[in-house]
């Protein structure tokens, strides 16, 4: 593994108002992916080059939480979100950037700025390459979401040894009454189910954080115990 840098942050908590965080990161080149998967299998999350987990001394809200695929069933709701979309067209492919990208990343989070008060900022090139396009190597990809011509959705993905890592999700809020949320998250199980792979790995879950509390309804799934070392094994239950 050729780790780049190392270091913890101490911030305000992304979840929890009025708390601290402190975020182990790791900046590796070239990880390949089984170096990926144990990462992610001990509860740390991929964006570009950037490996983090949080490790705060005094919290254990997030929770990594991964959805058990050999044994997930869709519901009649799931098949009628899967049903409603029938007519949109998706492309998988190596992750890229595109002014296209650009304008829908920001357009959906000047929507979420209003509907969950997430704090906005203008996305750059330089940020989005860096969080989505650098570091995939030969497992990540994009699913671009089209109705026609027009892209209306982006799912960023890993697919690992044995699950697909989800990574970051944006939608065109104009298209809210097709659950898009729920439906890419429905097409990573199909596409799981069809290609034997065992789970989604959905990041973190935390009961009190609106944005995160929704993975629970996924079930059956499994959560990490404590916050494993890459010599010591991982236990998921």
């Amino acid at each position: 593994m050729n780790l780049l840098k190392e270091f913890l942050l101490e911030d305000k908590c992304s979840y929890l108002k009025d708390k601290k965080q402190t975020t182990h990161y790791k900046i590796i080149e070239n990880a390949t992916t089984i170096q990926t998967q144990e990462l992610i299998e001990r509860g740390y999350r991929r964006f570009g080059k950037m490996f983090f987990r949080p490790i705060c001394a005094d919290c254990h809200e997030c929770q990594s939480i991964k959805i058990d695929v050999e044994n997930y069933k869709f519901s009649k709701s799931a098949r009628r979100v899967l049903n409603k979309a029938k007519n949109f067209y998706t492309h998988m492919r190596p992750p890229s950037i595109t002014q296209e990208h650009l304008k829908l990343f920001d357009k959906y989070h000047k929507f979420m700025s209003h509907k969950k008060e997430w704090e906005y900022s203008k996305t750059t090139p330089e940020h989005y390459f860096n969080s989505f396009v650098d570091g995939h190597e030969k497992y990540g990809y994009e699913v671009l979401y089209f109705d026609e011509t027009k892209l209306i959705a982006v799912d960023l993905i890993d697919i690992l040894e044995d699950g697909i890592s989800s990574i970051y999700f944006y939608y065109d809020p104009d298209y809210q009454e097709f659950s898009l949320g729920k439906l890419s998250l429905y097409e990573e199980i199909l596409y799981a189910q069809k290609h034997h792979k065992k789970w989604i790995y959905l990041g973190y879950y935390v009961e009190e954080c609106p944005s995160l509390s929704y993975k629970a309804q996924y079930k059956p799934f499994k959560t990490l115990q404590g916050r494993p070392s890459l010599e010591q094994e991982y236990i998921w239950l």
